[in-house]
């Protein structure tokens, strides 16, 4: 009972932490860095720029036609996070696979409201060492790699620990 409460409560504060914080760093991107140069802070490791992306992972599809992005980049992606929710609540998952699919699916559900609402995501960070670089990018999408890094990672675990016994 103790440990289903533990999981509950984890997988509530992981929910509700993932949405607060992208929302509130979105909301700050927006007020302090649109329309302003870009910031650099660790001998330009990390840099702050605001961006609109109305494609996907990596503004793939940004050019598309108004009607196709909205149904490929929001409709679709609705359909899909639904199908994915269902998919995990009927199969019970439980401990590190559940987390990880908490943070993919609350990170995909926050980037989507930013559709829904703007019409585009809005992105901020970048970091890298001189040309080496990443894409432009906000928290959401962190969860989203971290969920799919930890349901990757826990699922590699689970076989491995049956291929030894």
């Amino acid at each position: 009972m103790i440990a289903r409460i533990g999981i509950r409560l984890l997988l509530f504060v992981t929910i509700a932490g993932t949405i607060a914080c992208d929302r509130v760093t979105k909301h700050v991107a927006v007020s302090a860095l649109a329309g302003a140069p870009g910031r650099s802070f660790l001998a330009d490791t990390i840099r702050l720029e605001y961006a609109e992306n109305a494609g996907g992972f990596l503004s793939l599809g940004a050019r598309l036609p108004p009607a196709v992005r909205t149904a490929l980049f929001t409709t679709a992606t609705g359909l899909m996070l639904l199908v994915m929710t269902t998919t995990v609540v009927r199969s019970q998952w439980t401990g590190w696979p559940l987390i990880g699919a908490a943070l993919f699916l609350t990170g995909g559900a926050s980037n989507w409201l930013d559709r829904v609402v703007r019409g585009s995501v809005v992105d901020f960070l970048n970091v890298g060492f001189g040309p080496l670089r990443t894409g432009i990018f906000n928290v959401a999408d962190m969860a989203i790699m971290l969920g799919l890094a930890l349901c990757v990672w826990s699922t590699a675990m689970s076989r491995r620990t049956n291929v030894t016994r």
